[in-house]
């Protein structure tokens, strides 16, 4: 008499043919994690105290050119300080001479609203269309898209 009971040998060993998701779903959570924590720092290197809004954001359809204003003056495209005189002529060689690219313009909140508006009306002056401000909501800390309509230029 056989212990067997006729299985070739095999005995209760199986091969398991299930896949153990497990390990991946445990990669996947902790890459997402990674993202969710890097993808705010690398939006823009100048940090700048935005006021708070209620707005609801505007959907972007390109990247847009960031230009910033920091408390004391200064003036950064992205993340390179650049002079009120040179601005223009940076923005329409980053932007390859097209006026519809879309262009925010970040000033903190205890900067002059003339050294804003300076700022806005040296970009629309050099042809730009869509310039407009940036804004940070209440209760996020994030900066939002666009709390109004584009800039059409400074008035007189």
């Amino acid at each position: 008499m056989s212990m067997n009971s006729g299985r070739g040998g095999r005995g209760r060993y199986r091969p398991l043919a299930e896949i153990n998701v497990t390990p991946m779903v445990d990669v996947m959570l902790v890459l997402l994690i990674i993202f969710m924590v890097t993808a705010p720092l690398m939006t823009s290197g100048v940090s700048v105290d935005l006021p708070k809004t209620n707005a609801q954001q505007l959907n972007s359809d390109s990247e847009p050119l960031t230009v910033s204003i920091k408390a004391d003056g200064t003036i950064f495209l992205q993340d390179q300080s650049v002079d009120v005189g040179d601005l223009v002529t940076k923005l329409q060689a980053i932007s390859k001479n097209n006026p519809e690219r879309r262009i925010f313009v970040r000033g903190d909140k205890d900067l002059a609203y003339g050294r804003i508006m300076e700022v806005m009306g040296t970009i629309t002056q050099g042809g730009f269309t869509k310039v407009a401000l940036l804004a940070e909501q209440t209760g996020s800390t994030a900066p939002s898209a666009p709390a109004a309509k584009p800039a059409a230029g400074p008035r007189k």
